[in-house]
């Protein structure tokens, strides 16, 4: 039976619109889940345009406590406030990204330090840092002109991995689809396989 709404936070982090390797295979992800559970409730996050850095403003803000914060405060705050809300809402998150010389694209590091943030995505314990996100789905699509996936060479996803785990999102799957500038055909007729594959064995919804 499909009638529990699963809610899906897409973040796409390539800079090339349209022919982009890793937009084509979330959209792959995203109908199969569909396909799975029905009733898949979609929120899209593209950072094809950027995402502001972290600056001494915002960095004032984060740290001033809630009820003292001013109207200037709660403004340099409002998009990372929002990222935020759209992480937490999600039962599955999808990020979409390329890797750029040999790690992650800086919009996609900007997202992940506008999400971090104390007391809301994680908090600090007498063991050290725990993350307040748990219980989430995560799907890396990795998409590479010449660095394999997994190699030493690719700092991406391993780093993606730490950041999730950070904040509490430890069931993460890597979909890969790299060294396309050499093998193109064969990598992305390899990620749609897995996709089908790990979608597959996803516990259907109740």
């Amino acid at each position: 039976m499909k009638s529990q709404q699963t809610h899906v936070l897409e973040v796409n982090a390539s800079g090339r619109i349209d022919n982009s390797a890793s937009r084509a295979l979330t959209r792959d992800l995203i109908a199969a889940l569909d396909d799975r559970y029905g009733n898949v409730q979609t929120v899209r996050r593209d950072l094809a345009h950027g995402v502001p850095f972290v600056d001494a403003e915002w960095i004032e803000a984060n740290f001033t406590p809630d009820d003292a914060r001013t109207e200037t405060h709660r403004k340099a705050l409002a998009l990372s406030d929002s990222l935020v809300a759209e992480l937490r809402n999600a039962d599955v998150l999808i990020i979409g990204t390329p890797v750029y010389n040999f790690s992650i694209p800086a919009a996609l590091k900007a997202w992940i330090d506008m999400i971090a943030r104390a007391r809301m995505t994680f908090r600090y314990t007498e063991n050290g840092p725990k993350g307040l996100l748990e219980g989430k789905k995560a799907y890396l699509i990795v998409a590479t002109g010449g660095v394999p996936v997994g190699s030493d060479m690719d700092f991406a996803t391993p780093y993606l991995k730490h950041a999730l785990a950070f904040v509490g999102i430890t069931d993460v799957e890597i979909i890969a689809a790299d060294r396309l500038n050499s093998q193109a055909e064969e990598s992305m007729d390899a990620a749609r396989a897995q996709i089908a594959e790990l979608v597959h064995l996803a516990p259907q919804a109740a």
